[in-house]
């Protein structure tokens, strides 16, 4: 009944539930304790729906954010308490008394100082968001960025407002109680010199050398800064907030790239949530200021999505264009139509290309070029399960997609009957599992299972961990948890992450990596990695969220991984690890392997599961593995060739598009008017191509 609350409610937990309940019975309470009149009854509702109110805030909670649209919103709420306050004190026999008439002028007052606070915070939030937001990019020394004010001022400022009527309503609370004013006239008195203090230390944030530069100078930095570093491959990118790992997987390799990069953004939820990197990066959410953007020395752009936005970029026409993507599968995703805009498309092995040439969506085969998986580097290959270990099988499903074929995830109809058979298993393994980060952002359903997987998965953990079979060393436990909290304070500190941060245009003026830091944070992460893994016993069933630890640090630690189709089956085959394949549409075992090559040297399972002895039987004895050597001649099809090195494979290619692209463009300013052969369209038929010796816009010499 408790979940059904809280679902029809919008709330996230039951403490959120109880809280939202709290506050909606309290101002009926608040109304009643008036009437009555009794101070003490008024005093614990008001303290209530404080309380209740400020923790659902805290909370972020989806119910708060709703009642504002039946116009009961913050400010309604504390005005209604307010004006229950005065029908107290009318109650009270005070609406004679001077502190009666104090009590109506301050409410009124005090909501008269919210105009200009509101119109100040307003004001302060627009000149302080800047036409672009950068990291690595020396702005600073071009254009002048104040600081911003204090997080205090501006953070839930609403919030802050209102609630200096606290003293106030404490106030004439205890001059209700007491029948003394000068309580009253105190706490009046207190409300509105503290409304008028933060309205007043706001004021110079709108003036003089605290505003930020205009859009026009920035942009005009901005260049200024593009002019200097001339950067030649750009990797761009437009998604919302929950695709940023789609960019990130990325940053390692523009790292490495020989040519100068630049990452470009186009939205910033996805900047504040981009990994650390010292490629320098703008996030130019106008199109007309990207267009307008000096890109003259760029030569390659790449892009890992496609979205309508990327065709700002494309319109560019000095530029050679690439779709990377953001992995590789049988998706259908991998085979976008779109993908024929691009000047080249490539793919990590043969697979790709043959992907396309079947799916004969118009992309040439001439466009293709195989370079390999760069982020596949960290992937270690197996070596079998370590003595002393049981085995751990990582089930990695992915979400369910956006048009609702049962065949996308697994989570939905096997999901559970996989986890049962995992934790039950006999000999028993140890159970991963991560699943996608957009599970259940489109099907309730989908995000149904993901709860009943996260509570089978905790259960059987619990119930391992009473298990005297599975002993584990709680001191080393202790002390690599010790060593987590270490390691992660230090990051933070590295990373800027601790105490308070500025604002966007803050950031921008200060957004540049140090060099040595970022090296240190890299060690670090590796350190936690590590000791992430050793704060829990090696037997301990686990649910892992979140960004940390990463898939590929999940793939190391495992011995198999159960999986659907997507680019996390692909990846994981560059570890040679046996693994299984959910066939949730139920296709059947050979139409499966026919329409995704990525399956083929997997074990296939039908929605209940029964098909898992295979893969577990592979892990215990590698040598009666029947797939072993399918995975090594799969592996060398998806991914291509491990020599040369895909970091290199992919260098190459960037080099010699920079260099077809250099071509391209000293071929078009060769091109004068003279050299134009002009046709004569005067008699050609309305929508006939003319053809022959002229064919195209133009001919060079």
């Amino acid at each position: 009944m408790i979940s059904t609350a809280i679902r029809v409610a919008r709330v996230g937990s039951a403490a959120e539930l109880a809280a939202a309940a709290l506050m909606m019975l309290g101002f009926p309470a608040l109304m009643l304790a008036a009437l009555l009149p009794s101070v003490g009854a008024f005093a614990a509702a008001a303290a209530v729906t404080y309380l209740a109110d400020h923790y659902l805030h805290r909370r972020g909670s989806y119910l708060v954010n709703r009642l504002s649209k039946v116009r009961a919103g913050l400010s309604i709420r504390f005005l209604i308490r307010q004006l229950l306050l005065v029908l107290l004190l009318a109650r009270l026999d005070l609406s004679n008394k001077m502190v009666f008439y104090a009590a109506i002028a301050c409410f009124l007052a005090f909501y008269g100082f919210q105009a200009p606070h509101g119109a100040l915070i307003t004001l302060i939030r627009m000149r302080r968001k800047m036409p672009v937001a950068t990291r690595n990019v020396d702005l600073g020394s071009r254009v002048r960025i104040p600081d911003a004010p204090p997080r205090r001022l501006l953070a839930r400022s609403v919030e802050k407002m209102l609630h200096l009527d606290l003293l106030a309503v404490v106030g004439l609370l205890v001059a209700g109680a007491t029948d003394e004013g000068v309580y009253g006239f105190a706490g009046v008195g207190a409300s509105l010199l503290l409304a008028f203090g933060y309205v007043a230390v706001l004021v110079p944030f709108v003036r003089g050398k605290r505003i930020p530069p205009n859009a026009e100078k920035v942009l005009a930095a901005v260049d200024d800064w593009l002019g200097d570093y001339r950067p030649e491959t750009v990797l761009y990118f437009s998604g919302s907030k929950d695709s940023a790992y789609q960019v990130n997987m990325w940053l390692e390799t523009m790292e490495q790239l020989d040519t100068r990069p630049l990452i470009i953004l186009r939205e910033r939820a996805i900047l504040d949530r981009m990994a650390p990197t010292t490629v320098p990066v703008i996030c130019v959410p106008g199109g007309v200021h990207l267009m307008n953007m000096d890109l003259s020395t760029v030569r390659v752009a790449l892009y890992a999505a496609n979205v309508g936005k990327n065709i700002h970029m494309l319109r560019v026409p000095t530029i050679q264009h690439v779709f990377i993507g953001h992995g590789d599968s049988d998706k259908l995703a991998s085979v976008n139509p779109f993908s024929k805009v691009y000047d080249e498309v490539w793919t990590a092995g043969r697979a790709g290309r043959d992907r396309y040439a079947i799916a004969d969506v118009g992309v040439r085969d001439d466009d293709i070029v195989e370079v390999g998986r760069p982020q596949l580097a960290p992937i270690q290959t197996w070596q079998g399960v370590p003595d002393g270990r049981i085995p751990t099988v990582l089930y990695a499903p992915t979400w369910e997609g956006w048009d609702g074929n049962p065949g996308n995830t697994s989570i939905v109809l096997a999901g559970e009957n996989i986890v049962k058979k995992l934790v039950a298993a006999d000999p028993p393994v140890r159970v991963l599992y991560k699943p996608h980060p957009f599970t259940g952002t489109v099907s309730p359903a989908a995000g149904a299972a993901h709860k009943r997987i996260t509570a089978l998965v905790e259960k059987a953990a619990a119930e391992r961990a009473a298990d005297p079979r599975f002993t584990v060393d709680a001191a080393a436990q202790a002390h690599a948890k010790a060593e987590l909290t270490r390691i992660e304070a230090r990051i933070a500190v590295l990373s800027g992450t601790g105490g308070e941060k500025g604002d966007e245009a803050e950031a921008t003026r200060d957004g540049m990596v140090d060099a040595a830091r970022h090296a240190e944070v890299a060690r670090l992460r590796a350190e936690w990695n590590d000791t992430y893994w050793s704060s829990f016993g090696t037997a301990e069933h686990r649910v892992i969220t979140g960004a940390e630890p990463r898939l590929y640090d999940c793939f190391n630690v495992s011995d198999a991984m159960v999986s659907d189709i997507s680019s996390v089956v692909s990846d994981f085959i560059a570890s040679g690890k046996p693994y299984a394949v959910t066939d949730s549409g139920e296709l059947g075992a050979e139409e499966f392997r026919r329409q995704n090559t990525a399956v083929r040297a997997a074990v296939i399972l039908t929605n209940s599961a029964a098909e898992l002895g295979e893969l577990l039987t592979a892990v215990a004895d590698p040598s009666a593995d029947p797939q072993a050597e399918g995975r090594k001649e799969l592996k060398r099809y998806l991914l291509g060739p491990d020599e040369p090195a895909s970091i290199d494979q992919f260098n190459a290619a960037v080099r010699e598009l920079s260099r077809e692209a250099e071509r391209r463009n000293l071929g078009q300013q060769s091109v004068t008017p003279a050299d134009v052969v002009e046709v004569d369209l005067a008699g050609a038929v309305p929508a006939q191509r003319v053809t022959g010796e002229t064919d195209g816009a133009a001919v060079t010499g």
